[in-house]
């Protein structure tokens, strides 16, 4: 996170009426070069609730969240053309309610879902997200559905703002979560490591329609977590991981992608080292690593109890490993010697000719929901689904979370690279996979 900068009056004090100031991280600046209204940045989260919570208790209980956050009570500051940094501006008070009741009508859950993916906060307004209460007729309790601007939040800092809006809504106190583990530090096995330079395979179109609309789309699916046998040397992330591999590595031979046979699959993984107690850092905290899987590995009839330990190693030696958020590469592109129009323009088209070598999908997987998420008379969380963005030139990113046992599972493409049957597709591949990793199956 970046250290935040006063401005200071003459004397030492800070002047009256003059918001903190805060340079872009890394991540929030590269993201913001390369956000398009054709495919907004958002993170979407829904949080579902047995009950109905009370309007003004609610909107009390959220403004209340973002006080004891003020990391989230952000806006960008406007700039001048010569300008050589973006800067964020920390508001006292957020400039807009971001909660708000759509009326109780059939189908609102699938049109705020809808609207999650298609239209971002605007990073003007602070703070930069939205939350809508939804409810149907038909439905019992509702649904707290955020929207996050990815240049400004991830999904684990949101969550972080839902869990205190929670506890001071109920008036119960949260226990302290633990931090992440992390396990101590381990060489890449020599053996399973795709080669660095080498291209990998792309998610393969699938038939978006003769005149796909720009944007994304989503399906959500509950399932069950895969079974382990106590003492297994992986996780549910490795099983997670493996059935991300081999669902697209199948879809890729089916749809005929060329090298597919031959070209090693990558899979960007996030991993955040944050605590997830109160003092948890408000931002985006996450850093991306690279989980390679030589085409050999994702081919029909691969062992699934080898390829399950192989992962284990790959995924612990890279989250042990220190690395930049973005890699070494991103810290270069901004540093402030050019004003920030120039880099943009060098960004985004770094970012085009980079196409052919970004990694093949995403897996995020936020893992057990460290929170109760109790809403007191509106009851405790049933399920918690979250979708990170599916922009081009990747397309397709996976999201899972756990709560009460299940596996909450989103898919998350761009229209302009698949259609909806591609993607009840692309669901029903990885469902499959999954379930062949549980131990009854291995």
């Amino acid at each position: 996170m970046a250290t935040t900068h006063h401005q200071r009056a003459p004397g030492g004090g800070q002047p009256p009426g003059r918001p903190v100031r805060v340079p872009f991280p890394v991540v929030d600046e590269v993201a913001r070069h390369c956000a398009q209204d054709a495919e907004p940045s958002t993170v979407h989260i829904e949080i579902h609730l047995p009950g109905r919570v009370d309007e003004e208790r609610l909107r009390s209980a959220f403004a209340a969240a973002l006080a004891r956050h003020p990391r989230a009570l952000m806006r960008e500051r406007p700039r001048g053309p010569l300008a050589r940094r973006y800067e964020w501006e920390l508001t006292e008070a957020p400039d807009t309610d971001p909660v708000s009741f759509p009326p109780c009508a059939p189908g609102a859950l699938e049109r705020a879902r809808a609207g999650a993916l298609d239209r971002a906060p605007a990073l003007t307004a602070s703070p930069p997200l939205r939350l809508d209460v939804v409810r149907e007729p038909d439905r019992e309790g509702c649904v707290l559905l955020f929207i996050v601007h990815h240049t400004a939040l991830d999904g684990p800092a949101c969550m972080r703002l839902a869990a205190t809006a929670a506890e001071i809504y109920s008036g119960s106190p949260v226990p302290p979560s633990p931090a992440p583990a992390r396990p101590a530090a381990a060489p890449l096995p020599r053996q399973s490591r795709t080669p660095a330079l080498a291209r990998p395979a792309q998610v393969a179109p699938g038939s978006p329609g003769p005149a796909p609309v720009p944007g994304n789309a989503l399906l959500v699916a509950e399932l069950p977590v895969p079974r382990r046998e106590s003492g297994a040397p992986y996780t549910v992330n490795d099983q997670l991981m493996v059935a991300t591999a081999l669902t697209v590595a199948d879809w890729n031979r089916a749809q005929g992608a060329p090298g597919a046979d031959r070209r090693p699959l990558r899979i960007t993984m996030p991993v955040d080292d944050r605590t997830r107690g109160p003092e948890m850092p408000i931002g985006n905290g996450t850093r991306l690593v690279e989980v390679g899987f030589t085409a050999a590995e994702s081919a029909p009839g691969t062992d699934m109890a080898a390829l399950l330990r192989t992962t284990a190693e790959r995924t612990r030696a890279l989250k042990a490993q220190p690395r930049p958020q973005l890699g070494r590469g991103a810290g270069l592109l901004t540093v402030p010697l050019l004003p920030v129009a120039a880099r943009a323009a060098l960004t985004r088209g770094l970012r085009v000719a980079a196409g052919p070598w970004t990694s093949t999908t995403l897996l995020s997987n936020i893992g057990r929901i460290p929170y109760p998420l109790d809403f007191g008379d509106a009851g405790r969380a049933t399920a918690v689904w979250f979708s990170a963005p599916a922009r081009m030139p990747r397309g397709l990113t996976f999201t899972t979370a756990s709560t009460g046992g299940r596996l909450h599972l989103a898919v998350r493409w761009s229209r302009t690279l698949l259609g909806e049957r591609d993607g009840a597709r692309l669901l029903d591949l990885f469902t499959r996979h999954l379930a062949a990793t549980s131990s009854e199956a291995v």
